[in-house]
């Protein structure tokens, strides 16, 4: 038991130091657009490049899911999570002592550029080294809790990355804050990285892993990619987890990270309501996390994935025609605890679910592609997309609540065909689905 908690936290926390960097980089773009780019230019247009900037982390995350993944596959689980933290480490440091504009002038962008290039690419191998990490220390019936702490780092993450906004800026003044003060956010999360890094390196590999090398070997296909493998004989798989994967990313990024902004802009909440709400939201998205994660160990990970995403097609519409009848605190803040619930209830599961239908030898490579495709692309690009659908002529208001329906329902679609409670079928091993065994 005690070496079940310490493999949470170490794989967790290194999930939790990716959201947190992403967080803070957001919520702190004005003040970075402020320092590294030309002062005289267009605020909005410096704005906008920080943004870029931003943007720019995601579109390497699938280079690293590749790399990193393929890496886990053939190295182990213990070797790509220490890469990712070190990985981690350098990008953020690399913003958070990066001189200024006005100090080095392009360098300093580019020196911007390269510390996102950094966190991306460190972020694409993060989540599936760290749920194969997870799944393979699970015993097969509390599979799904133990990978829920997954996602609920990432609630945990944007609880820390609003406590270290509203403490800056309510603690130093606003010249403070533009001069050195938004340095202290990416400090804070360098801080947490020496303990992260330690109960990585320390820990053990997977027994699952070390099994799969052996049989690997003995086999004389230790040589062989699970790049190669992964798209020779999983194409069916790979296609199953990017559906699931899309309502995944989806849901996170339209009704947890986009919508405090995306309220402001369109009901016309404060930054206040909007912060604030969606603060007290993220304590219970970490808390459901866990309890649907337990709760799809008892009743199936494709039964608890299907009800969640029924309830997301059906519930999403109505509570943004609340949002917009009702624009008052109280709605504000049960509409985005009522959103976190319905997302909580589906990833807190999805982790689990994703990691049962590939194999231990391509489990990490599998999970980070399916993953981090569906978030580049559906996920990453979704507050641009939101944006131009609603304030475009004849625009609607109510377009991410559409755009969260159409990825459920191609979840719904995928979801019937994953694996369900694994480890009771027959011609499974290691409890997840081999070739031609996914239910």
């Amino acid at each position: 038991m005690k070496s079940r908690t310490r493999a949470i936290v170490a794989a967790s926390v290194g999930n939790m130091l990716e959201w947190y960097d992403f967080t803070v980089y957001a919520l702190f773009a004005a003040y970075v657009a402020r320092n590294f780019f030309p002062p005289g230019e267009d605020a909005a247009a410096n704005l906008l490049k920080a943004f870029l900037a931003f943007g720019l982390g995601f579109v390497v995350r699938p280079l690293g899911a590749v790399l990193i993944g393929n890496y886990g596959d053939r190295a182990g689980r213990k070797a790509s999570l220490t890469l990712t933290i070190l990985l981690m480490a350098v990008g953020t440091g690399t913003i958070a002592f990066a001189p200024t504009y006005a100090a080095i002038g392009l360098g300093a962008p580019l020196l911007l550029l390269v510390g996102r290039v950094l966190q991306g690419f460190s972020a694409g191998g993060e989540v599936g080294g760290a749920t194969a990490f997870l799944a393979e220390n699970a015993p097969p019936e509390r599979r799904g809790v133990v990978t829920s702490w997954l996602e609920a780092s990432m609630g945990m993450a944007n609880i820390l990355g609003a406590l270290a906004a509203f403490s800056v800026t309510a603690f130093l003044s606003a010249e403070q804050v533009l001069a050195w003060g938004w340095r202290i956010p990416f400090l804070f999360g360098l801080l947490i990285l020496p303990a992260g890094l330690w109960l990585r390196r320390t820990l053990h590999e997977t027994d699952s892993f070390q099994a799969e090398a052996e049989r690997r070997r003995h086999d004389g296909k230790a040589g062989r990619s699970p790049l190669v493998e992964i798209f020779a004989d999983h194409k069916r798989e790979l296609l199953i987890g990017f559906g699931v994967c899309i309502l995944w990313a989806t849901a996170v990024y339209v009704l947890i990270v986009y919508l405090p902004v995306y309220v402001q802009l369109t009901f016309h909440y404060s930054a206040r309501q909007a912060f604030g709400a969606s603060l007290v939201a993220n304590v219970a998205f970490v808390a459901c996390c866990v309890i649907f994660g337990a709760l799809s160990d008892r009743i199936g990970r494709r039964t608890m994935l299907f009800i969640s995403a029924a309830l997301l097609f059906v519930c999403v519409l109505p509570l943004f025609v609340l949002l917009q009848a009702y624009p008052t605190t109280t709605t504000l803040v049960a509409v985005l605890t009522a959103f976190c619930v319905l997302v909580a209830s589906f990833v807190g599961v999805a982790p689990a679910g994703i990691s049962e239908i590939f194999p231990t030898g391509v489990r990490s490579t599998g999970t980070s592609i399916v993953y981090n495709g569906a978030f580049t692309i559906f996920g990453g690009f979704a507050p641009a997309i939101l944006t131009w659908f609603t304030h475009r002529p004849g625009g609607s208001v109510f377009a991410p609540a559409w755009y969260v329906m159409l990825a459920a329902v191609v979840a719904s679609i995928a979801i019937p065909f994953l694996s369900d409670e694994g480890v009771r079928k027959p011609g499974l091993v290691d409890g997840v689905a081999h070739p031609g065994s996914v239910a």
